[in-house]
């Protein structure tokens, strides 16, 4: 035990992780070859996961979930990682960004921006330097939050990858945000994306009136096992959903949401149209 590292829990979040890792690993008897070979990771990897000495990646803490059972639990690793990794973010996000990165079919609405998915890097980073001149976020928080939208569309940038079905309100194609130029990018981005075999863009317009049945972002996940989620969002929290009771009604209300939008045809019109009145 001469070469055992004290560890420091309070040192870090990453080291309250590596000293709950050394706790789980040593309460089932294994040593970290044992826990590594069942992993497939090399001892001296999960040394640095338990003393923190490099930062532990999201494949990891899921490799671990999966040997200690604890995959898809409130103490998985994978939650604690997320939860430090967005820890800015409104709460239930983390959870939903685990998710929605292993989801075969993603539903969204959205309404006033464009969403997160189909952001241009620069789209985005303009709407966060307006949220730290506001004072709503720092400029750390919004470096992290622009990082966060280039990781979930890598995320879904994989074979085979996810159905897309996104409907967003002709608000969000309305609205300028930053500079012509950004606008520009922005709309070829979002024509690029239904172009995309597995993708399906619709717009719900104005005229829609009293016939949207959400009036704030939502989107409906469908996993590997066929197992349905949403989330939403309000102006200060964010709320992951799995109960079948409220799911079912919330996709229901989707279809009707695909029902009345416009056909990917018209709405890539639209699109273009907007386009050319952008300065």
């Amino acid at each position: 035990m001469a070469n055992r590292k004290e560890l420091n829990p309070d040192a870090s979040p990453q080291a309250a992780m590596g000293a709950r890792l050394r706790r789980e690993r040593e309460q089932r008897g294994w040593k970290q070859r044992e826990l590594g070979a069942r992993m497939k990771y090399s001892p001296t990897q999960v040394s640095h996961g338990e003393t923190a000495l490099k930062i532990a990646t999201l494949p990891f803490c899921r490799a671990v979930d999966v040997v200690l059972g604890l995959a898809g639990t409130d103490k998985s690793f994978e939650r604690e990682w997320l939860g430090m990794t967005y820890g800015a973010l409104l709460e239930g996000f983390p959870g939903f960004i685990g998710y929605e990165s292993r989801a075969v079919e993603i539903r969204l609405y959205e309404v006033g921006v464009i969403p997160g998915l189909f952001q241009t890097l620069e789209y985005a980073a303009t709407i966060e330097e307006h949220s730290v001149t506001r004072g709503a976020i720092t400029p750390e928080q919004a470096r992290e939050r622009v990082a966060i939208v280039a990781d979930r569309q890598a995320a879904i940038d994989r074979t085979p990858g996810p159905l897309i079905h996104a409907v967003v309100d002709e608000s969000c194609i309305r609205r300028q945000v930053g500079s012509p130029e950004i606008m520009c990018a922005q709309y070829d981005r979002l024509l690029e994306f239904a172009e995309q075999p597995n993708a399906m863009l619709q717009i719900a317009p104005f005229t829609m009136g009293e016939r949207r049945p959400f009036n704030l972002p939502i989107t409906l996940l469908t996993l590997p096992d066929r197992s349905l989620m949403f989330y939403a969002e309000s102006a200060a929290r964010g709320h992951l959903e799995r109960d079948s009771r409220f799911v079912g009604p919330t996709l229901s209300a989707y279809y009707q949401l695909q029902k009345y939008a416009l056909p990917q045809a018209d709405s890539v019109a639209m699109i273009n149209e907007v386009r050319k009145g952008t300065p």
